[in-house]
């Protein structure tokens, strides 16, 4: 097994390679087709059968992070979001170089966990990442896992050998699980690219940042969030939120009650390998009851 910094260089590199070579090729097809968190697994009545489970926290920056569940009471517990939280002093003191403790952290789940995730990594990109102009802006990446921890690990090419890590990840989900306007993001006229720990990330055709690169800079906007999914050996295994820092600090500076809740609604694939609640959408939101920030996979619905 590869020492963490090796796991991090290794996925950098991935990244690099993978997302530059894409955006070249792309732009010629995309229109053809409390303040500190110190309490563990406290329980929350939001009222209206809704209810808050929080998992224990992790210091992140000058404050913390936790990842919280909210389920329904009135639907025999259904989940309806899965989240992680940031005390508002989490935005604060934050590293400024990738060997920091926000640059790849497994959170705990709440101990009462009904949703399909076993797993959420949390990434923090102070200096952002590849492609250049586009996602260089300082920025977290939630890892929304459905995996345990360990089959994140076996993503290793070297315990598996090149030859069936490149196996692994060139099985892709059957055409009716695959989400509308995504792609795997890979090089172009190579086999399909899998980051090292990770998997083979998928992204929106559509996302606003990525048409400058595609060539209509007419339709490009900034990148302030998005959404990929990730997939290994036949299967997805994780969704994936990236918002910049400055977007989540934007929900609690903004005047109208909407803009402090960002949702942000996602296409569901015709078929899902296991019965399960599946995200309709991603959301960012500030909570100035809580005084927390929030990023989540929201309106889970059950699927199958």
């Amino acid at each position: 097994m590869l020492s963490f910094s090796q796991r991090r260089a290794a996925r950098r590199t991935h990244r690099r390679i993978t997302i530059v070579a894409t955006l070249a090729i792309v732009s010629a097809t995309l229109y053809a087709c409390s303040d500190s968190l110190t309490s563990t697994d406290d329980e929350g009545n939001l009222g209206g059968g809704l209810n808050r489970l929080y998992g224990s926290p992790v210091a992140i920056g000058n404050g913390h992070a936790r990842t919280y569940i909210t389920s329904d009471q009135k639907n025999n517990g259904a989940p309806i979001e899965i989240g992680v939280a940031f005390d508002e002093s989490a935005m604060d003191g934050l590293p400024m170089d990738m060997s920091g403790h926000g640059a790849g952290i497994d959170l705990p789940l709440p101990a009462q966990n009904s949703t399909a995730y076993k797993l959420v990594e949390l990434n923090w990109n102070p200096m952002g990442h590849e492609p250049a102009t586009v996602y260089d802006q300082p920025h977290f990446d939630f890892h929304f896992y459905t995996i345990s921890a360990a089959e994140r690990n076996a993503i290793d090419p070297v315990a598996l050998g090149g030859a069936a890590f490149q196996t692994k990840a060139s099985n892709l989900p059957i055409e009716a699980e695959r989400f509308a306007f995504f792609v795997p993001v890979s090089p172009p006229g190579e086999p399909v690219a899998a980051v090292p720990f990770m998997g083979v990330h998928w992204a929106d055709l559509r996302a606003p940042e990525l048409q400058g690169a595609f060539g209509h800079p007419e339709n490009a906007k900034l990148f302030t969030t998005t959404i990929l999914h990730g997939s290994w050996d036949g299967r997805f295994i994780f969704d994936e939120p990236m918002v910049t820092r400055a977007f989540i600090m934007g929900r609690k500076a903004a005047t109208a009650p909407a803009s402090r809740d960002s949702v942000m609604a996602l296409p569901a694939a015709q078929k899902y390998p296991t019965p399960a609640y599946h995200p309709d959408a991603y959301r960012v939101v500030y909570d100035a009851q809580t005084k927390e920030y929030r990023i989540a996979l929201s309106q889970l619905t059950y699927r199958q």
